[in-house]
This record gives C-alpha cells, sequence and structure tokens, in this order.
C-alpha cells in the first residue's frame, strides 16, 4: 500500500504504547504509518450529534469523531474500553494476540490487612470494587481515577492498603509494583488485556492492511465476552466480568458473572462448547444468568438512582430481592432488634409436658440457653411453618403447630395433654393466646426468652407499599412514619395490628415472606 496510514492516538502513556505497537506490526508489513494525536471532541466540528452515531464510549469518542471527520484510518483501543455497539460506519478490522488479562492489587506495607474485618482498597470500577466486597464484606472501597502513572502516586500519597490494576496496563508500560497480588479469583472486565483496532467500514484497503494483525484465538475469545457483555446490556455502570479460553483440546469456556455494586449479589455461569460450536456461549452464558435473577438485579442496577416504591421493615436477603418483579423498586430494613434473653438454668433443668413457641426467637432463645439433650419437652406446639422447621431440625420432633397464635390456642384449649403448658415468648408479644388458654382453665408459665426492640426510621415518601412481618413491625414503623400507604402482611395477627391504622391491609396466602413478595408483585406487574 503506497497510502500513509493515518493512526489516531491520545496521548497517554498507554495509549502511545498501544498505537506504537500497532504501528511496528504493521510497518513489519512494509506500510508506511504515521501516529496522529488527537485531543478532544470539543476541537471537532461533527454534521450530527454524537447521539445520533451511536458514539458512547468514554475513552473512545475522541477517536471515532475524528475517524468519522476523515481525520484519521485508524485507532487503536483498549478493547475492554470500547461499548459493544459500534458507532455507525466504523468496525473492527483486528485484535491483536491477548496481553495478561488479570487483575492484580498492589499494595503499600504488606497483605495482611487481607486477613482483617479492615481494610481499604482504591479501584474506579464498579465490576473490581463488586467482586472486591463479595470477597471482602467488611473492607471499605474508595474511588480511584486518572491514567496509570496518576493512579499508583495516589496510592502511595494515601492511607490506603492497595489499590486494584489492570496487569496488562502495568506491564505494557513497566510500572508494575514489587509489591502485588494476581487476583486469579476476579473475573476481569469483557476483552481485558486485548487491543483492538477499529476502520472504516468502507475503506477496504485499510481493513485488508488491518487483518494481517489479526489474532485468531484471541478474536474468538474477546467475541464471546463482548456477547455475553451486549446480552446483559451492561457497561461501564454494571458490575460483569466475563472470560474465555480455549485449551489444548480446542474447547472453549466462557465464565461470566454479575453482581450489584455491594458485591452482595452474585451470579455466576460457565460454559463450554467445541471449537466451531462455540457461537452461542456469550448469549448462552448472559442468559443463563439472566433466567436465574439477572434481569432483576439489571433492573436494580438501572433503577439505582430512581424513587423507592415499596419498603420492607424486615431486611430482605439477596435471593428474596430477586422474587420481586422488575417494577418493584424495594429498600429494606430491621425495624425490631432481637436480644435473647438468659433463660435460667433452674426453669431449663426441669421437665416440661407441653412447650409452646410462636416464634423462632423464642426456641433460638432456649437454644442458646441449654443444649437441646439437656432439655426434656414432651410435647411442643408451636406457630409458623419456619419455628416448626426450626424446632423438627432442633428437637426432633412437633407434636402440633398452626399458622397464628389464636388457632394454635384453640387446638390447645380441645386436644391438650393436661392443663399446664410452658410459654416461651418475647417482651412484646401478643397476649391472645395465654388469654385463650386461661379461659379456659389452662394454667399458662410464662418465660420471657428474648426481647425486641423498636428500632424504625423514617423511609422515603415515595413509597407507597410497606411489608410488615410482625405486630412488633407495625408498632415500630409508625414512629416515624405514615399510614397512607398500602400493608402488606405476613399473617392475619400482623394484619390485625395493620388495621388499626391503615385503611388498605393486604394479607399473605402463608405467613412467609416469599407469599409476601408474592401480595407486592400482584399489585406491582412488569
Amino acid at each position: 500500500m503506497s497510502k500513509v496510514i493515518r493512526l489516531g492516538t491520545r496521548d497517554s502513556e498507554l495509549a502511545l504504547w498501544q498505537a506504537n505497537t500497532v504501528k511496528k506490526q504493521l510497518q513489519a508489513l512494509g506500510h508506511k504509518v504515521k501516529l496522529v494525536p488527537v485531543k478532544s471532541t470539543g476541537d471537532l466540528i461533527l454534521d450530527k450529534p454524537l447521539y445520533e452515531l451511536g458514539i458512547t464510549g468514554v475513552f473512545t469518542k475522541t477517536l471515532d469523531v475524528a475517524m468519522i471527520n476523515g481525520d484519521i484510518d485508524i485507532a487503536v483501543h483498549s478493547m475492554k474500553d470500547v461499548p459493544t455497539a459500534l458507532p455507525e460506519g466504523i468496525v473492527k478490522a483486528a485484535v491483536l494476540k491477548r496481553g495478561n488479562y488479570m487483575d492484580i492489587m498492589a499494595f503499600k506495607d504488606n497483605e495482611e490487612f487481607l486477613g482483617s474485618r479492615e481494610g481499604v482498597i482504591a479501584t474506579g470500577s464498579l465490576r473490581r470494587q463488586a467482586q472486591w466486597l463479595n470477597r471482602y464484606p467488611t473492607h471499605t472501597v474508595v474511588d480511584l481515577r486518572g491514567n496509570v502513572n496518576r493512579r499508583l502516586e495516589k496510592l502511595y500519597e494515601n492511607d490506603w492498603n492497595g489499590a486494584i490494576f489492570a496487569a496488562a496496563g502495568l506491564e505494557r508500560i513497566g510500572l508494575e509494583p514489587e509489591n502485588t497480588i494476581g487476583l486469579t479469583w476476579m473475573l476481569p472486565a469483557p476483552a481485558q488485556g486485548a487491543i483492538m483496532v477499529v476502520a472504516m467500514e468502507d475503506d477496504e484497503e485499510i481493513r485488508e492492511a488491518c487483518a494481517q494483525l489479526n489474532h485468531e484465538e484471541t478474536d474468538t475469545c474477546v467475541t464471546l465476552e463482548r456477547e455475553f457483555l451486549r446480552e446483559l446490556e451492561g457497561g461501564c455502570s454494571a458490575p460483569i466480568g466475563a472470560l474465555s479460553y480455549i485449551n489444548k483440546e480446542n474447547i472453549v469456556t466462557l465464565k461470566g458473572v454479575l453482581l450489584n455494586v455491594d458485591g452482595s449479589k452474585k451470579l455466576e455461569a460457565e460454559l463450554t462448547a467445541p471449537l466451531g460450536k462455540h457461537q452461542n456461549l456469550g448469549i448462552d452464558c448472559a442468559k443463563s444468568i439472566l433466567a436465574r435473577g439477572g434481569k432483576r438485579l439489571m433492573t436494580e442496577l438501572a433503577n439505582a438512582g430512581l424513587e423507592v416504591n415499596v419498603f420492607s421493615t424486615k431486611k430482605l436477603t439477596p435471593p428474596q430481592q430477586l422474587l420481586l418483579n422488575i417494577s418493584v423498586n424495594a429498600d429494606s430494613d430491621d425495624f425490631i432488634k432481637i436480644n435473647p434473653n438468659r433463660i435460667s438454668p433452674i426453669i431449663l433443668k426441669q421437665p416440661h409436658k407441653n412447650v409452646v413457641f410462636t416464634s423462632k426467637n423464642a426456641v433460638e432463645a432456649v437454644l442458646a440457653s441449654r443444649d437441646v439433650a439437656e432439655l426434656d419437652f414432651e410435647n411442643i406446639y408451636c406457630v409458623g411453618r419456619k419455628t416448626r422447621r426450626l424446632i423438627k431440625n432442633t428437637f426432633g420432633k412437633v407434636t402440633h403447630y398452626e399458622n397464628n397464635a389464636k388457632d394454635l390456642a384453640n387446638h390447645l384449649v380441645e386436644f391438650i395433654d393436661g392443663t399446664e403448658v410452658t410459654y416461651f415468648h418475647g417482651n412484646l408479644s401478643l397476649e391472645e393466646l395465654p388469654s385463650i388458654l386461661e379461659e379456659n382453665n389452662i394454667e399458662v408459665n410464662a418465660v420471657e426468652a428474648y426481647r425486641t426492640k423498636l428500632s424504625g426510621k423514617a423511609i422515603p415518601k415515595s413509597a407507597k407499599g410497606i411489608m410488615f412481618f410482625s405486630p412488633s413491625n407495625v408498632e415500630s414503623y409508625l414512629k416515624e412514619n405514615s399510614t397512607d400507604r398500602v400493608a402488606y402482611c405476613i399473617g392475619e395477627t400482623t394484619a390485625k395490628a395493620a388495621r388499626e391504622h391503615f385503611k388498605e391491609v393486604k394479607v399473605a396466602k402463608i405467613p412467609t415472606v416469599e407469599s409476601v413478595i408474592e401480595l407486592v408483585n400482584a399489585d406491582y406487574r412488569d
């Protein structure tokens, strides 16, 4: 080719290294190449707004604009920074052989903080932040911006334990610190470590020249990773990692991960296929994650800045959060705190013919005070499926259970063996059960097993629905919040307390958190 290839580059040290690498490879093939420094999009004039051309990449749009304007022929990018949808008219011309794809942590003094509850790690990547917090949930992650050189300087200027970098970036400019640890457990960004050359689609001569640089194995792997990313519809705002590789037997593997920002929710997938039958791995891997809660998780990430429309007065677990419909932007917190009492050994050493539990908290308090092997409980009666499950797993038997205290009391009145019960309860437990029993000449020996502390707080005014799981939840909520909302209740006892204050009260079919979530989903359909 007699034409001089104009290679656009930004002026950072890493960008220049990448540009010069491509320049040397093209020159080795007999092409003439000239580096063209490109400053900023503000100095360039376009006939169309950037969004009309699909130019979205923070680190790539300057060069994209220059190429569309005809100022350069090709551009070189860290492939992980390139949006999965290229601007109109621009295409992938080559992918160079992949470098080190791993993330590494640079640390200042020693790595002992990894075994400690306290630790401060710096990174500007949500993906790295989420995976770090998933592994070290008590650590603190601080933001880290700037080019590679400046980020390393900040590590030593600040009181941080370490900072996370792409290994390839540090290696390419010879800046890898002495104290580093390879984070082999952390999935990299899709296409991390790969260099991508882009050109104009209609410039066939330039594309043919660049095609000679393409490394087929790298191209195959990073294409799968980017298809995984595109199928999840994630970008810089979503913590997504992916890695594909081909082994000696020509088996292609793709690993993918999706997390929320604080790392408390994590969905993974891993698929394999023979080379030649691997084309759908990226899409299939993403669909696997989407089908197992990924769709909900992506919506949560997208809705992070939106108003809360449902609030739960009990902290929802990550799996429970994923059960909520996409249109539910929920927040949750524990509105009551449970503190078990130390139950007198004199009480627990005695044999008890009939024992009553109306909550898991009471069972756990008894077990915290004495080993189950030392307890002599002949008949055990309880309220709630989870309480029954805990008793069966620990004591091995449940004489009878009901879904609410009133029904259990009525059963005892009719079927109890004897005229006396030992009732383990909390300080805020309702009087309904002991009242019914005593009215029917059944003696109740009440033992306060735990104390409930109301710890509610003011919730966002945007929340139109409140999830309640006990009368104490309702009482705690009322201390700082209004009642012009829908109350979704776990059972009839909770609903009775809510009806005294709320106009609209809905009751779950069965007394479980999941059933309350079904109530909410019925009102907030996707």
